[in-house]
């Protein structure tokens, strides 16, 4: 009886695992296909100087994962020097449409960086993007949009220079510039577990836990992560301009959904 019982057991074992396998494989390949239009947009001429930064920053897998779209709008908070801005231009295309968003606080401090996406947008390739310039606790959109994205900045609205603003309210104000259905994503520096908000003046650098919870907290719901950035030799206890991480440091990137 054993040795039946033995190749019972294997002939309901084997097909599960070639399935789990099967699964996982499929699970693999979802995740790392990347559009037509996403490649065409990373690769376009016009960005060849971002190009350098694209395998370290992981462009390809966070436009992906962001679900933009050709002919979306997007929300784009504090564009730093227009890394994502130009792909986001490329994906959305002719039919969509980017607005990249400077809080008036932070864009006092950004000088450079503010006069380089106004010379941006005043391109005739990137004719579908505007540029936004408003006090911090005040976003408001032109029109409802598809995609709010912010990449290492999120920590920044509850500090000083930002006027303090209030980051459930701030995320009252995303959630009401998008769409039912739009997405909400957010990329920062992680702070050490339980830290909350207690690292973004100092570290620049905030818990998930509390970005997840200030964000659900007004109607969004979780709509997955990405491990695209993470990096476990992060200490998490260093400024991320430290030479030692800067460029390097350990990133969550969360998505959110606004229900239909």
């Amino acid at each position: 009886m054993r040795p039946i019982c033995a190749a019972l057991l294997a002939a309901l074992i084997v097909p599960g695992v070639t399935l789990g396998q099967t699964a996982q494989a499929n699970h693999m390949h979802a995740l790392q296909y990347v559009p037509a239009y996403v490649t065409a947009a990373v690769n376009d001429p016009a960005r060849a100087q971002d190009a350098g930064n694209d395998a370290r920053r992981k462009v390809a897998q966070i436009m992906v994962f962001s679900e933009v779209k050709p002919g979306q709008k997007v929300l784009e908070l504090i564009p730093g020097s227009g890394y994502f801005t130009r792909v986001f231009s490329g994906i959305v295309g002719a039919r969509g449409h980017v607005y990249a968003l400077w809080p008036n606080e932070y864009a006092k401090e950004d000088a450079d960086n503010v006069a380089a996406i106004d010379k941006l947008a005043g391109e005739a390739h990137y004719a579908n993007v505007s540029v936004l310039k408003q006090p911090a606790a005040q976003l408001s959109v032109p029109e409802p949009v598809d995609v709010v994205f912010t990449s290492q900045n999120y920590h920044d609205y509850p500090d000083a220079f930002m006027g303090k603003v209030d980051p459930v309210a701030f995320d009252k104000q995303v959630y009401a510039a998008l769409k039912p259905g739009g997405l909400f994503v957010v990329i920062d520096h992680v702070a050490p577990a339980g830290s909350g908000m207690a690292d973004t003046d100092t570290l620049h650098r905030i818990d998930p836990e509390i970005v997840k919870k200030q964000v659900e907290s007004v109607g969004f719901v979780f709509a997955g992560e990405s491990n695209v950035l993470r990096n476990p030799n992060d200490p998490h206890t260093i400024k991320v301009f430290d030479a030692s991480i800067r460029g390097h440091t350990d990133q969550f990137i969360y998505r959110f959904r606004k229900p239909k």
